[in-house]
């Protein structure tokens, strides 16, 4: 589009543009094959280069990570396709307040690298559910957790991410969006499952250079298209849709007009749809949940080789996390700049007729952008790019509920993928169709006992199992009631308010996680200090207090372990003598089952399992990393203070 002759009305015309025509050439083509052909290079070489047969091995890397891939992949493992789609989206409805978010992560990253995961580490486990049952026994709250995160992963991640991913595949390719999505989740898998924790780190750090590189370039052309930032600024609180009325209705005007404080984070406690004291305190919860003890996340930093390059590694991620602000909100914006009909679009019957949703399409503002504004021959960045986010979503799909799963994986990934698609249609509709609110709203509701347990878990030793417990139970009780109500009702949109009763949907969802947090809080606390302490001798290198004992630990379980790992110990699997065939040494190759080097004497075990739980740092780099991590704190005090 020539920038000279653009205004808000060029894109309207009788019907939706087939974006997906503008790509369909030789040379995009070329470059999305190579891009997948690169990829899975790289996670192959992953697979034949790093020792799998191990859990060790296959889920944590062998503990030998350096910084910079570690900090890449927990950048890749947050930022997917939902984000893309998702922050563009709101910011393109509402502004720069959804960027708040993504600065907020810049402080619990630091707790993050410097709290949460040296007592994991201390602590000897491989995922949060093995912690919470070393913590407080028993195995009802590592099955609860378990079943939890899988809610929240097809809640939010799995069902936003293939949503999104969908809307991009639609536009740019015209391809089938459910054959897309299958054949991409199934060369994921092959690298995936194969290759282990080393080849999804490596593969990640691949994806985030090409995710930044395509942003950066996208970013590039549209505040050129624009007349730079002051023109942004300018045309964006002009981008008002012409047709707001179908002759029936007429909308009301706060539903298609830009917000007054569209370039402020820091909005009304009362009125704001972001409200500055939830997006401070609400926020925090959440990412206290999701960056201290997510899976996804956690798994990472437990793979760095020490404490300094997992301090870094967040640190570097920190940083990066600075730039969905300009990339990915501001991006979004500009498309509504650019596209006003489509992407502001509020009279439903329009609505529907360019994004298939009549509740808004504010949600392909990012993938119209780039098969839009990119000329033929230079959107290939951008749309690896998105193919990137995607792979990058559906790798997090399948490796990351590996050890928290033992039934059938096949069977548990089918059944994963289908309710997760199914659930693509209450994405699109939800939260008046703006993507990333329905991710947070979701885990509002679901996120803050889980945060309370590990929190109080961490930091108060007199909390019990029975507390911990009947905590996560209400509080799951809690948010679920809120999430039901709100689905039987709908959110509803600016057009058509819901019928949801105020007392429960009035409620902000940043203001209700506070509020569930603190529930669980005083629950946890009230049951605990009624019931039994655990003793001393129990939480060794648990909790904060203890997280430098040298004592012996007898966990809670010990007895029940050790009838467990009994068979385990006395069954000894022998490779046949004779020479296996070739398909035998493939299946082998393939499965990780090939012995790399002689088998460990007790003594080398033992000294592995001290590496594994070292948290020791050289003074130089601990001083280094702690400056780095100050700078990082006042990074995000700064960024928070110029855009409030």
């Amino acid at each position: 589009m020539d920038s000279t002759t653009w205004s808000p009305q060029a894109t309207t015309s009788s019907e939706p543009v087939q974006s997906y025509e503008r790509i369909r050439n030789a040379a995009d083509i070329s470059v999305i094959v190579i891009y997948f052909v690169v990829v899975m290079a790289v996670g192959l070489w992953a697979m034949l280069s790093t020792n799998r047969g191990t859990v060790g091995g296959f889920f944590l890397a062998g503990r030998s990570m350096v910084w910079w891939p570690i900090g890449a992949s927990l950048f890749a493992s947050n930022i997917g396709s939902g984000h893309f789609v998702g922050l563009a989206g709101t910011g393109a409805a509402a502004g720069i307040a959804i960027g708040g978010f993504e600065f907020n992560a810049l402080v619990i990253v630091v707790v993050l690298g410097w709290v949460f995961v040296p007592i994991y580490i201390r602590a000897g486990v491989v995922t949060m559910p093995e912690y919470l049952r070393k913590r407080f026994g028993g195995q009802r709250i590592q099955v609860y957790l378990s079943v939890l995160s899988l809610l929240l992963y097809i809640f939010t991640k799995i069902s936003a991410d293939i949503f999104s991913g969908a809307i991009f595949i639609n536009l740019a390719l015209g391809l089938d969006i459910y054959l897309a999505i299958f054949v991409l989740l199934a060369i994921t898998a092959l690298y995936t499952i194969t290759g282990g924790l080393a080849a999804v780190i490596y593969t990640d750090t691949l994806q985030t250079a090409i995710m930044l590189v395509g942003s950066l370039i996208l970013t590039g052309f549209a505040f050129h298209e624009v007349g730079g930032y002051e023109a942004f600024m300018d045309k964006y609180m002009k981008a008002i849709p012409t047709i707001i009325s179908d002759g029936n209705i007429t909308i009301k005007e706060e539903c298609y007009t830009p917000r007054a404080d569209s370039f402020h984070i820091f909005r009304d406690p009362i009125t704001g749809d972001v409200p500055w004291p939830g997006l401070i305190f609400g926020m925090s919860i959440l990412a206290l949940w999701y960056w201290c003890t997510d899976q996804v996340i956690v798994q990472r930093c437990l793979s760095a080789k020490n404490m300094s390059h997992i301090k870094a590694g967040c640190i570097l991620c920190g940083y990066l996390k600075l730039l969905p602000m300009f990339l990915m909100v501001m991006t979004g914006m500009i498309s509504r700049i650019l596209y006003t009909e489509k992407i502001a679009c509020v009279v439903p019957s329009e609505c529907q007729r360019y994004c298939g949703t009549s509740v808004g399409c504010t949600n392909i503002a990012y993938p119209t952008l780039v098969v839009e504004l990119m000329p033929n021959g230079e959107s290939l960045s951008c749309e690896s790019n998105m193919f990137s986010s995607l792979w990058q979503s559906a790798s997090l799909l399948l490796f990351t509920d590996l050890p928290l799963w033992c039934f059938d994986f096949r069977l548990f990934i089918l059944v994963l993928i289908a309710i997760s698609i199914a659930w693509v249609p209450i994405v699109q509709s939800a939260q008046s169709g703006q993507l990333f609110d329905y991710i947070q709203s979701i885990t509002s509701y679901l996120g803050p006992p889980i945060a309370a347990v590990f929190l109080l878990g961490i930091f108060c030793k007199r909390v019990n199992e029975q507390g911990a417990f009947w905590g996560l139970i209400l509080g799951f009780l809690i948010g679920v009631a809120r999430m039901a109500t709100e689905f039987i009702y709908g959110t509803g949109s600016c057009m058509e308010p819901s019928n949801c009763p105020t007392i429960i949907c009035g409620v902000h969802y940043l203001y209700f996680a506070i509020i569930l947090f603190v529930i669980s809080i005083i629950t946890i606390l009230v049951v605990s200090f009624f019931t039994k302490p655990i003793p001393d001798v129990h939480l060794y290198r648990l909790c904060w207090t203890l997280r430098n004992s040298k004592e012996e630990r007898i966990d809670l379980d010990a007895v029940e372990e050790d009838i467990q790992e009994a068979p385990k110990e006395t069954i000894e699997i022998e490779v046949p003598e004779e020479k296996k065939g070739c398909f035998r040494r493939a299946y082998d190759l393939f499965c990780g089952l090939e012995q790399k080097g002689p088998k460990m004497t007790k003594e080398e075990e033992k000294a592995m399992k001290m590496k594994l739980t070292d948290t020791s740092e050289k003074p130089l780099w601990r001083t280094v990393v702690n400056i780095n991590g100050i700078i990082l704190l006042a990074v995000a005090v700064f960024c928070h203070a110029y855009f409030a």
